[in-house]
């Protein structure tokens, strides 16, 4: 029987990493990358389930016909390389205060930069005024010098800074927290993976929800933003989308957004998964809409056009006076929004900044008047408007350099820009 081709690329070996030829193929409705090391051999893993039409979703994002790409070799963004920088990834430590079954990082070391080493990156990274700095780790708020940091972000002229965090430290020092909105920090990006303690003590090994509602009212007061970030593993939290949604729609304004995360097998868990332990974004979807009886559907949700339509989506949101979430994009027939082509870096920040930042307390309270009227529209667009978005980053199994070439998520390394992906790959064990 022909086989179903559904696209070229090039992956990498499990193993050894070394550069291979993949295909896309379909099998009734899902989607696998094939692909097959001639030292290791043949691995597959799915990337769609049929949930939606593959093909609508990623539109015209496909390499040209055995087009090779060396974008998996980690040392900054190869002449191939499709996407400007919309954010970027600074470690500031390698400490953690938790020790999760999942992480990205697989820290052995304990070492952290001085804060002399880390001014200095942040000047040879930035584009005064336009920037998007993410301050990440292990995490962050373990240094005392984190407002220090912030404050030299904004020196060397980063537009946004983002904090990536536990929530631990925030929801037991306000002081410590006061201290991040003074000297600048934009928005808090909080780990969030659902609504039971039960969920906490299987990731994150300690119940941790009372830590977070808490870490979420000190943001309010210092008014700081708070994106939701959970990250999704089968049999653990699949079956909380709903409730993380709701509750996040529930705190708003001072909940901007929930950014979901399926889980990839890299980091501190390099092993093989069976395809039954990985989300695809088009489950994801399918999961949102049932689990919040269509107030939220798959079609408000819209592929990305800065990155590759497989590395995530995005859906922007209002949440009315009755707690009613009002959807502001849907996807046409094409499976695009109204404005389907590629993005650019600095529109995504644009979007990510105007979302993900609550504005100043000067701007007033919410509007109360009739939505008819434009202004009040608009300024409850501001106060009240929420995201919805996902990111799938790849591991060994499932990377595809096509997608790592469209990157806009790049790790600041040594003075060279990483797609994230390529910085944090790692081989599984054979």
């Amino acid at each position: 029987m022909e086989k179903d081709l559904r696209g070229e690329t090039f992956s990498v070996c499990p193993i050894c990493l070394k550069c291979v030829p993949a295909e896309r193929i379909r099998v009734g409705g899902a989607v696998f990358l094939r692909k097959r090391c001639e030292s290791h051999g043949p691995v597959q893993s799915v990337i769609w389930r049929g949930h939606a039409d593959f093909d609508a979703w990623i539109g015209g994002a496909e390499a040209a016909p055995n087009e090779k790409l060396h974008c998996t070799d980690c040392s900054g963004l190869c002449p191939d390389h499709l996407q400007k920088t919309c954010c970027v990834l600074l470690e500031v430590t390698k400490r953690c205060n938790l020790a999760c079954r999942f992480c990205f990082a697989d820290h052995a070391r304990q070492e952290e930069p001085p804060f002399a080493q880390v001014q200095s990156w942040l000047r040879e990274l930035a584009d005064p005024g336009k920037t998007l700095v993410q301050l990440s780790g292990g995490e962050p708020t373990l240094r005392d010098d984190l407002p220090d940091i912030i404050a030299a972000a904004k020196e060397a002229g980063c537009r946004h800074v983002q904090l990536n965090t536990n929530g631990i430290r925030l929801s037991a020092d306000r002081t410590y927290l006061r201290a991040l909105s003074d000297a600048g920090l934009s928005f808090v990006f909080m780990q969030f993976d659902g609504t039971t303690d039960a969920i906490y003590e299987s990731l994150r090994g300690k119940p941790l929800l009372g830590v977070k509602r808490q870490a979420i009212e000190n943001c309010a007061a210092e008014n700081l933003g708070v994106t939701l970030v959970p990250t999704l593993v089968p049999d653990v939290n699949m079956r909380n989308i709903g409730e993380i949604l709701c509750f996040g729609i529930s705190e708003a304004p001072a909940v901007r957004g929930v950014h979901f995360q399926p889980v990839s097998y890299f980091g501190r868990f390099p092993a093989m998964p069976a395809d039954d332990m990985r989300v695809t974004l088009d489950e994801l979807l399918f999961e949102i809409e049932q689990q919040t009886a269509g107030q939220i559907r798959a079609v408000n949700l819209l592929p990305s056009r800065c990155d590759h339509p497989l590395c995530g989506f995005h859906g922007d949101f209002m949440v009315a006076r009755d707690g009613v979430l009002v959807p502001l994009s849907q996807r046409g027939k094409t499976g695009a929004g109204c404005c389907s082509g590629p993005t650019t870096a600095e529109q995504s920040r644009a979007f990510v900044a105007r979302r993900w930042q609550r504005p100043p307390r000067s701007a007033g309270s919410a509007p109360c008047g009739d939505f008819g009227d434009m202004e009040t529209f608009l300024r409850r667009i501001q106060s009240h408007g929420f995201t919805v978005t996902a990111m799938a980053f790849q591991d060994a199994g499932n990377l595809d350099v096509e997608r790592l070439r469209r990157c806009s998520l790049h790790v600041f390394d040594n003075g060279r820009f990483v797609p994230f992906c390529a910085h944090y790959l790692s081989g599984w064990r054979a």
